[in-house]
């Protein structure tokens, strides 16, 4: 898959890739943060939106943000995937939040 791109992801029913935010292991005046190497930003940017799923068969479940949202999602929720040196993140609807206004 070495022509993968992540233009060409297209999440399935009921998911949204979202591109989490860096890890900040500085603040802004140049001063480093020690033991946040490994937790990882719970927010980042919606990049595409799945379809809509059915719940029974009955009840229409659309997707609560839109393309270019910034989002809060749960901390264990969703699966990673890394496109080149980039890491993704396909999250389902239910694992969203909150979106940052």
């Amino acid at each position: 898959m070495s022509d993968l791109s992540v233009s060409k992801l297209s999440p399935l029913a009921g998911y949204v890739l979202v591109e989490p935010a860096e890890n900040v292991t500085k603040t802004k005046s140049g001063i480093i943060l020690p033991g946040n190497d490994n937790e990882k930003p719970q927010y980042g940017k919606v990049i595409a939106v799945g379809d809509s799923i059915w719940e029974s068969g009955v009840k229409e479940i659309t997707c609560p943000v839109k393309v270019g949202a910034q989002v809060i999602f749960k901390k264990w929720g969703g699966n990673e995937f890394k496109v080149g040196d980039k890491e993704y993140t396909f999250i389902k609807f239910e694992d969203l939040l909150a979106q940052i206004k």
